[in-house]
């Protein structure tokens, strides 16, 4: 009696494992054929409009124009290297806030004080996305990064 259960008991465990395998792929299936499906409504919406003589949707070309050649597009710089006379105007409205989260402050900062200064959070996913746009300043002349890794306005000067 005993026998009987534990085999039960194990092909309970064998097919429950089995039926989870299966949903997966279940799932990658459906996956595959909504992108095939959403794949031939584009096909075909672009071969009526091919049809009809509307495949250069005027629009449309004025629209792609102006994503391709705004900065960050095609290799821009959206930060551009700090020249002379140059002031953070120039940086996208994101960069400008954080200039001036550095600039206010009276001592190097840490990314993550820029972080809840700008309302992101601590969290390293907050963090790391507004590190990585500090180090972009300090890389490019807009700020300098410290060897503790903080951030200021202008390097230290060093001893007279």
């Amino acid at each position: 009696m005993v026998d009987v259960l534990v085999w039960v008991m194990q092909r309970r465990v064998v097919l429950a494992d089995r039926a989870e395998r299966l949903r997966r792929e279940l799932a990658e299936i459906d996956a595959e054929v909504a992108r095939l499906e959403a794949a031939e409504v584009v096909f075909g919406q672009f071969a009526d409009a091919q049809r009809a003589g509307q495949v250069d949707d005027p629009a449309m070309a004025e629209e792609f124009e102006r994503v391709t050649t705004s900065p960050g597009a095609g290799g821009m710089l959206l930060v551009p290297h700090r020249e002379p006379g140059m002031d953070e105007g120039v940086l996208p409205a994101d960069y400008q806030a954080i200039v001036k989260i550095v600039t206010g402050a009276e001592e190097p900062v840490p990314a993550k004080d820029v972080s809840v200064t700008l309302g992101k959070g601590t969290t390293p996913g907050q963090v790391e996305p507004v590190r990585d746009k500090l180090r972009r300043l300090a890389d490019r002349g807009w700020l300098h990064r410290t060897p503790a890794g903080r951030f200021t306005t202008t390097p230290p000067q060093p001893p007279a």
